[in-house]
């Protein structure tokens, strides 16, 4: 019994050693992939956020207590609509004062044009209460202004997008209470790194993703290119006009991919088969190196201009210690 559990044991022991040493004399073996058609895509990538055509800030030229507000975000208003009112008390009472100064002011002045006619006051006293008719206009017209300045009104047509504060909140001046959208089509903007910039002009078509829409790609192209740049961020902003009407809402943040130039038919390699402007291929079992004319590099595909026929099998991921010459095994 002894001696048969002995035997067993050499010939699992020589069985491991015999599999260990076929192993150590194989070829390393490698993942293959064999190149393909289809589109290759150069574009410019920037980060971008959907704004309105047209942003209006509004804010009060007087500070005081809101007291009244009319609106409130996704309201869609009118030009000279009141969206919000803040105290306006003493400067109504001031008003109507002046008004009843100037009222006065006014009647003296025509009593004494009257009285001028019949040579019964002098021209000096008729001078003197035109002088003081102007001022009081003056007085009464700067309080009405004041008194303007407590109702906040829509200067056009739009949608209020944001709105910031609350009855009974003390509001400064140009603390701003409204951010409303005009009448423009909403639009994106991007922020395109500088050394990209060179490429990219106004009229190139531009693909749009979101988060928030993620099985779908919208169309755009570039309207504008700002003509100063953000000297911390190294980078400079890029309207983009949307085509249709996409459901985008404003604020959503969006992955642009500016378009420079498409191929459709376009040879395409795994990015990672291409090494230092060379693809290794298996032939016979043994590696040999191709140098090639790249074009789009993509993270996972690159673009062949040229170096290769269409049909070679290519390593995916090549050693570092490749040589010409290697044998290699490929995987299954």
């Amino acid at each position: 019994m002894r001696r048969t559990l002995l035997a067993l044991t050499v010939l699992l022991f020589l069985l491991v050693a015999g599999f260990a040493v076929y192993r150590a004399t194989q070829p390393p073996q490698v993942a293959i992939a064999t190149p393909t058609r289809g589109p290759a895509v150069e574009a410019v990538y920037a980060t971008g956020v959907v704004e309105p055509g047209l942003e209006i800030r509004i804010a009060p030229r007087a500070g005081g207590h809101l007291v009244e507000l009319l609106v409130d975000e996704g309201a869609e208003v009118r030009k000279g609509q009141l969206l919000a009112r803040l105290e306006d008390t003493d400067l109504d009472a001031a008003a109507a004062e002046l008004a009843a100064h100037a009222a006065y002011a006014r009647s003296q002045y025509e009593r004494n044009v009257k009285l001028r006619a019949s040579a019964l006051v002098s021209a000096d006293a008729l001078e003197k209460s035109r002088t003081d008719l102007d001022a009081a206009d003056a007085a009464l017209r700067r309080a009405r202004e004041q008194l303007g300045y407590m109702r906040l009104v829509a200067p056009s047509a739009g949608q209020i997008t944001r709105r910031d504060g609350e009855v009974g909140e003390y509001i400064a001046v140009n603390q701003v209470i409204f951010h409303m959208a005009g009448p423009a089509p909403l639009r994106i903007t991007a922020d395109v790194d500088e050394e990209d910039l060179p490429r990219v002009q106004p009229g190139l078509p531009v693909l749009i993703r979101t988060d928030a829409f993620p099985d779908r790609v919208f169309d755009g192209r570039v309207e504008q290119i700002t003509p100063r740049g953000d000297s911390v961020a190294r980078s400079y902003r890029v309207r983009i006009a949307l085509e249709g009407d996409p459901p985008l809402h404003i604020g959503m943040t969006t992955e642009t991919n500016i378009v420079l130039a498409q191929r459709d038919d376009a040879l395409l390699v795994p990015s990672s088969a291409v090494v230092d402007g060379a693809v290794w291929t298996i032939d016979g079992g043994r590696a040999a190196r191709l140098p090639v004319e790249t074009g789009v590099v993509g993270t996972l595909q690159t673009e062949i201009r040229s170096g290769l026929a269409g049909d070679e099998q290519l390593i995916v991921a090549p050693p570092a210690d490749i040589a010409p010459g290697d044998r290699f095994r490929t995987a299954d």
